[in-house]
């Protein structure tokens, strides 16, 4: 037997409506199964208004009936598009409780007044609904169904008529002598239950819930759950921390405290009769019934662990101060207290003792306030007029964050250490701490002001402790041991701010290692030196799910096409990607396509800052533009820090063969120079820049001024390629001297017109052009755009070198936290 409970925001629609009989019915085919149902959300809010209007005498008092059975027949008639043939009963029970229910509240409205008892009956008439509709619904499909009336079956053990308590062993007796078929799908409202004299009384707030509880027990069934409009119980509420987890597993006790102190996906009251009868509760998402949600159960072995399980809030609190004049003490009145706040039903959430001021200040809901200070002058009336207790003193506008874990009063002092971290750096004061009677959470009462800024900065320390990187590294040439270098350098800076990097797999061409937790700059390379596991790929992306690494990022640092056509199963993988391999953004478009789609997909970061420009922030700050609604008009740069000094040092007369080997001993050029000298490497650059800005482009489209003859590509030797650049020599010099007579200099430029086309070739400039005086490794990039003109945008600096490429990955690999 399964019990299931669907509230209203599982019943709003009639597609809502078709989707809660699917589930009903396929869990009806693994088990038999009972059914709670909730009235459709808003119904009854417009019931309780519709009260309220009538006993004000208010003329559109009849209007919220009739905006409810309109509801129900608009709901009725959206169903029946999909399943007809039932809907005449429906309609006549509308047409019967509505004209039934317009009767009653003529009559509230004669006499200004509505008891509880009539309350009851209006309040629960969405239940009704519900379970009408439903019923006709599964018998249209052919189901077998018994509707149980809950006024028969549960018993009230107390007189309240709007907030009853169920007697659980008379109501399972009761129950027990009903004969319901096996093969029945059994159906109930939820909220309702009945008194010693048969009148309709409700179980209060959440009220559905606690009749899907009550009657789990009662059928003795396996399981309660309760569908809802979320995929189950998290961390913190995601509506303000947008990282907050899923909780998969959560035992009784410290559910009962998440939804005593805020979460409101479930009441606690629906969770006392689960635990006393060890039913397990699992909350599941109508609208994503494939979600696993969260089960509740008894204590779980993962509590063994000692984590914390969830932080939660209460808003609009407030606080009453009661203290003592003439030493008398305090604890003295505490009884009185209490009982004169429950006879007014007033819940009290906190209660704080301090000896050192002999005072006790009970924390409330702020909507209590004023019948809380009512009752509690009325009832010491004596001992304030005669000084023995001072004037009650108010606190508002508070709010309550409690932190809850099965085993926290362990790790008192370490998370209070971290509260009062947060509190230092979100600026906010405790008014007071309560370590809770039940061991198993902490609360904080603070003013509401930075409330949210609070809780998401708390939850990123209790919860997620620290932001963890784990580095996958392909390629340990001269910019990937820049970046082991920065990585190792930069711990302790980063460990202060709550970030920690791992380096987890370092990778040549030829093999890889997976680094030890004693791994540091000194010693990687001896320990790189001495691993003979071959390198593949297939194995390395296996390690995060092996070793249940969080946040795995893929760095690639080859020129290697091989790697980059991998982009996809590296994403599949769990990877985000970091690339300073541009053959991956200047491969097919729909290859670059592809990778963009699939990182979206799978929610996966792909950052390329120094495919162009090396360590200058030119992608991230093209992108934001684009993003606000810039659009590129045009563009012109020097895109190749290798070219920008080997013709910075044509300028001053030396050589092309003297330059670029100059180039290549510092770093700046490709490993094989003739990317650079070709022109191609400008070209993926310019490429990778017109497709951001929205063209369709392929390398091939991109026409590139040759610099080197034809039989160049055919050299496989890189030492003979730089020998025979002297044949160069003679024929650059006397183009760099022609342009000096001009008063010019040679530049090695990639432009986009805003016709898309692009074009790769060396141009004279004056000293009046922004690449005149760009030279020595320089990268220039001058944005002509719909927000920058006439005047561009230029971004300038280096844009070679092992050093500011492997910042510009760093600055990226930060970027994967935020």
């Amino acid at each position: 037997m399964k019990t299931l409970k669907f509230g209203g925001t599982s019943l709003e629609t009639a597609k809502k409506f078709l989707q809660v009989s699917s589930i009903i019915i396929n869990s009806s085919k693994k088990t038999k199964v009972s059914v709670v149902l909730s009235a459709p959300a808003k119904i009854t809010n417009y019931l309780i208004v519709a009260i309220n209007d009538s006993i004000q005498q208010k003329k559109n008092h009849k209007k919220n009936i009739d905006t409810i059975k309109k509801y129900f027949l608009n709901l009725l008639l959206n169903i029946c598009k999909i399943q007809l043939n039932f809907q005449k009963k429906i309609i006549d029970f509308i047409d019967i409780q509505s004209n039934k229910l317009k009767n009653i509240l003529k009559s509230i409205n004669i006499l200004k007044q509505c008891p509880e008892n009539i309350q009851a009956t209006i309040m629960c008439i969405g239940e009704k609904f519900s379970i009408k509709i439903m019923h006709q619904l599964l018998i249209s499909k052919q189901y077998h169904v018994t509707t149980l009336n809950p006024r028969k079956i549960f018993l009230s053990t107390n007189e309240s008529y709007l907030n009853a308590t169920i007697d659980l062993h008379e109501s399972k007796k009761r129950i027990e002598k009903i004969k319901i078929p096996e093969k029945n799908i059994i159906l109930m409202p939820g909220f309702i239950a009945g008194n010693y004299t048969n009148e309709l009384v409700l179980l209060g707030r959440n009220g559905s819930d606690y009749s899907a509880a009550a009657l789990a027990v009662c059928m003795n069934a396996k399981i309660c759950e309760i569908w809802t409009d979320v995929d189950g119980m998290y961390t913190s509420d995601p509506n303000i921390v947008t990282n907050a987890q899923l909780l998969k597993n959560l035992s009784y006790k410290e559910a009962m405290e998440l939804a005593f102190f805020g979460a409101t996906v479930i009441h606690p009251r629906t969770l006392f009769p689960l635990k006393k009868y060890n039913i397990p509760c699992l909350i599941k998402n109508t609208c994503n019934p494939a979600q696993k949600g969260t089960l509740i159960t008894q204590n779980l072995k993962e509590n063994k662990k000692k984590e914390i399980k969830g932080i939660t809030f209460l808003n609009n609190l407030s606080i009453l101060n009661i203290s003592t004049l003439n030493n008398v003490h305090i604890l003295n009145y505490c009884s009185r207290i209490f009982s004169c706040m429950s006879l007014k039903n007033i819940n009290i959430l906190f209660s704080i003792y301090s000896s050192s001021q002999n005072k006790i200040s009970i924390c409330i809901e702020k909507n209590e306030i004023k019948k809380s200070l009512i009752q509690l002058e009325k009832t010491f009336f004596l001992e304030i007029k005669n000084n023995i207790l001072k004037p009650i003193k108010i606190l508002n506008n508070l709010c309550a964050i409690t932190i809850v874990g099965e085993h926290l009063k362990n790790n008192y002092t370490s998370i209070f250490k971290k509260i009062f971290k947060v509190l230092k750096n979100t600026n906010n004061k405790i008014v007071s701490t309560v370590c809770n009677p039940s061991n198993i959470s902490i609360s904080l009462i603070l003013y509401n002001q930075y409330i949210s800024e609070f809780l998401k900065v708390l939850h990123e320390n209790i919860i997620h402790k620290k932001k963890i990187i784990n580095v996958f590294l392909l390629g340990i040439g001269g910019v990937g041991t820049n970046l082991i270098h920065k990585i190792f350098n930069q711990t302790k800076t980063l460990n202060d701010i709550g970030i920690k990097i791992n380096l987890v797999v370092t990778t040549n061409s030829k093999k890889y290692l997976i680094h030890k937790q004693n791994t540091n700059f000194e010693n990687w390379k001896i320990h790189f030196k001495n691993q003979k596991k071959n390198f593949c790929l297939d194995k390395i992306l296996k390690i995060p799910k092996k070793e249940n690494l969080i946040n795995p990022v893929l760095i690639d640092c080859t020129a290697s096409q091989k790697i980059a056509d991998q982009y996809i199963n590296i994403i599949k993988n769990g990877f985000h990607i970091i690339t300073a391999n541009k053959k991956s953004n200047s491969s097919s478009s729909s290859q670059y396509k592809k990778i963009r789609s699939n990182a979206l997909k799978y929610n996966k970061k792909f950052f390329y800052e120094t495919h162009v420009g090396a360590g200058l922030p030119v992608i991230q700050n093209l992108q934001n533009l684009l993003r606000t609604g810039d659009k590129l008009i045009s563009f012109q740069g020097i895109l190749s820090g290798s070219m920008s000094f080997i013709f910075g040092k044509l300028d001053k007369g030396m050589s092309l063969s003297k330059a670029t080997e100059e180039a290549k001993i510092l770093g700046f050029t490709e490993p094989d120079p003739r990317d650079d000298l070709s022109g191609i490497d400008i070209a993926r650059k310019l490429l990778i820049l017109a497709r951001e800005t929205g063209y369709q482009l392929e390398l091939s489209d991109i026409k590139i001024e040759k610099i080197l003859p034809d039989n160049f590509e055919k050299i496989k030797d890189i030492k003979l390629v730089m020998s025979r650049l002297k044949e160069l020599d003679a024929s650059f010099n006397l183009r760099f001297q022609k342009a000096k007579k001009r008063k010019k200099v040679l530049r090695f430029v990639g432009t986009i017109k805003n016709t898309g086309e692009c074009n790769v070739k060396i141009i004279a400039v004056s000293q009046k052009n922004p690449l005149y005086n760009i030279k020595n490794g320089e990268n220039i990039l001058i944005f002509h755009t719909k927000y920058y003109h006439p005047i561009p945008l230029i971004l300038r600096g280096y844009g070679a070198g092992n050093n500011v490429t492997a910042s510009g990955i760093f600055s990226d690999l930060l970027r994967t936290i935020s």
